[in-house]
């Protein structure tokens, strides 16, 4: 049964937000120096302090060095080949930050016996297995999760095959990355949300399980046995550090959640917070020759959009990690209903008026 919503415009309005600019009601001032008392002149013990003085500075200037080198190398190694401007009629800005942050399921890296270790098939060019929004600003931080198989409307876009124009048309979310790539996936997402996507990173298969691995794992505590075939998870109840193929095998098994697709989602929310408060508090980031192998091994599949910079990385990284210390929310998008019947399959359908009004907040920067 086919959703006869109309496809003419999107399904959000811009409205003005209810915050504004405000004075703050702090100042500059700058407070009276006090004369220091006077004390007698020691040449002899201000000698020896210099050269320990020196020593400090030296010790100091070597520590901070290798963060920055770090962090300078890894800019340079940003792959930013996303444009999320290339479809143009883009929501206006709102308050906060939106990321958009994409799993793909992209071999990239990997050679033909991994691919058949980490039980990822063989197909050809990627497709986005995991989509999370992350909005953060002064209300906190949101993580909401877009099922792939959600059943939206994917707006008029020129098709980069055969440059011509494809009319408005309801599809699986999940096309819009396949037909577009991650220019339309961002293009539509922003179509049916309302919310201007300030930022883009995308990781392949290869890309997280070898970070994953260069971190040392990541401690999980699982309610049930996880065991499916198609993904090759083979997990026992209870609290363990999984490893890079057991992580990826975890966040991409939906057969045994009772909710399907929609659980899948709440276990990536799960892992990705669970990854990010791994990799602030591993020995890897203490340990230049260990840190280098980690960025790269993140970094060789890592995709962002063009106006990315490492700082912007590092902030979401730093969002993601307040979520999983409790300072954020992790939900998924309100649905009416699952698995209907639609002429691509079966699809989720949102609840149009609460995500309405969800992402309404979210791009006024309101609480959820």
């Amino acid at each position: 049964m086919r959703d006869e919503a109309d496809l003419s415009g999107p399904l959000w309005r811009d409205e003005a937000p209810l915050w504004r600019d405000e004075t703050p009601m702090w100042r500059d001032e700058t407070p009276t120096p006090l004369r220091p008392p006077p004390r007698s002149p020691r040449p002899r013990r201000r000698k020896r302090r210099r050269p320990l003085r020196r020593l400090l500075l030296v010790l100091l200037a070597a520590v901070l060095a290798v963060p920055v080198a770090t962090f300078a190398w890894a800019e340079t190694r940003l792959n930013r080949d996303v444009d999320l401007g290339a479809y143009g009629h883009r929501p206006p800005p709102g308050a906060g930050t939106t990321y958009l942050i994409v799993g793909s399921d992209s071999r990239a890296g990997l050679t033909p016996d991994q691919q058949k270790d980490l039980h990822t098939g063989a197909v050809s060019g990627r497709r986005t297995d995991s989509m999370i929004l992350l909005h953060t600003g002064a209300s906190g931080t949101t993580m909401v999760s877009l099922p792939r198989d959600s059943w939206v409307t994917i707006p008029s876009y020129l098709r980069p095959s055969t440059g011509k124009r494809t009319e408005p048309a309801k599809n699986k979310l999940n096309a819009a990355f396949a037909d577009g790539g991650p220019e339309l996936l961002a293009r539509t997402v922003e179509f049916n949300t309302g919310l201007r996507i300030d930022h883009y990173a995308e990781i392949g298969f290869a890309g997280f399980v070898h970070i994953v691995d260069a971190i040392g794992g990541v401690d999980m505590c699982l309610e049930r046995d996880i065991r499916d075939e198609k993904s090759g998870a083979d997990l026992k109840k209870g609290c363990q550090r999984l490893d890079g193929t057991d992580a990826l095998a975890f966040v991409r098994q939906r057969h045994q959640e009772a909710e399907g697709d929609l659980g899948r989602t709440l276990n990536q929310q799960k892992f990705l917070s669970a990854l990010a408060h791994r990799a602030a508090t591993a020995d890897t980031v203490l340990d230049p020759g260990a840190l280098y192998p980690a960025l790269s091994a993140g970094l060789d599949t890592l995709v962002v959009d063009e106006e990315m910079g490492l700082r912007d990385l590092v902030a979401l990284v730093r969002a993601v990690q307040g979520v999983s210390g409790g300072h954020g929310r992790r939900i998924n998008v309100p649905v009416s209903a699952v698995g209907i019947p639609t002429s691509k399959g079966s699809a989720v359908r949102w609840d149009a008026d609460r995500a309405r009004r969800l992402f309404a907040r979210l791009r006024q920067d309101r609480p959820i």
